[in-house]
């Protein structure tokens, strides 16, 4: 997300706060808000996608494949 669109984002709140918004600045505000929630996710997905752990025997295993690890019934404790 560009900083034009979490700009407006921001004079939307403003403006909400101070005279209300219109329609049409309504249904922009939920549409611009969705699409940085998105932005949120996607990069906080490819963090975790990226990072990795180190076990307690010293291997570094990644975030990834320890979930798949658990997802087939490993246990992992923490």
């Amino acid at each position: 997300m560009d900083e034009k669109k979490i700009a407006r984002i921001n004079e939307l709140y403003h403006k909400s706060k101070k005279e209300g918004l219109t329609e049409a600045e309504k249904k922009e505000q939920q549409m611009l808000r969705k699409e940085y929630i998105m932005a949120i996710r996607a990069s906080v997905k490819n963090t975790l996608d990226h990072a990795s752990i180190e076990e307690e025997d010293g291997s570094i295993v990644p975030l990834k494949e320890k979930r798949r690890r658990n997802q087939k019934g490993y246990v992992v404790e923490c």
